[in-house]
């Protein structure tokens, strides 16, 4: 168990996925004001916590390991890949999801709201960049 504690690509991981995850929740209660606690493990919104924990990994794999190693290239692809799904393919399916829910509470009144689809699925590209320099700060900040 010492032993997970001690691994830094995954405890600064982590951090920076909470801490994109507690900014989210009050920036979403800032602007909504309501505080809705699914927003700490929620998809979408500001700042990306994907972005966040996936550019801390690189980071974190780049000081530790050197940008010449096989687990900081694993982690620099796997950065872009999963930020890049966040912009593209999780963004238009929360559009479609919105229009969708938008069509079903135009047919029908009764529809509950366990029965909508979810939204907030992606990110903006300014989203992806805010989680990317908050990922990158706790990696530096951290080591």
């Amino acid at each position: 168990m010492m032993e997970l504690l001690e691994n830094h690509l995954l405890i600064n991981s982590l951090i920076a996925w909470a801490a994109a995850q507690i900014i989210k929740t009050i920036i979403y209660a800032s602007v909504n004001r309501t505080l809705d606690f699914h927003r700490l493990v929620g998809d979408g919104g500001m700042p990306s916590g994907h972005s966040a924990t996936v550019t801390a990994l690189a980071v974190t794999a780049g000081l530790e390991y050197g940008v010449d190693s096989a687990i900081f290239a694993v982690a620099t692809i796997l950065a872009v890949i999963v930020m890049h799904d966040a912009m593209g393919i999780r963004l238009e399916a929360g559009r479609h999801a919105k229009a969708l829910n938008e069509l079903l509470e135009l047919f029908s009144s009764d529809i509950k709201s366990d029965e909508k689809m979810k939204e907030i699925l992606g990110h903006t590209p300014l989203q992806v960049a805010f989680g990317a320099l908050l990922g990158l700060a706790v990696a530096l900040l951290l080591g």
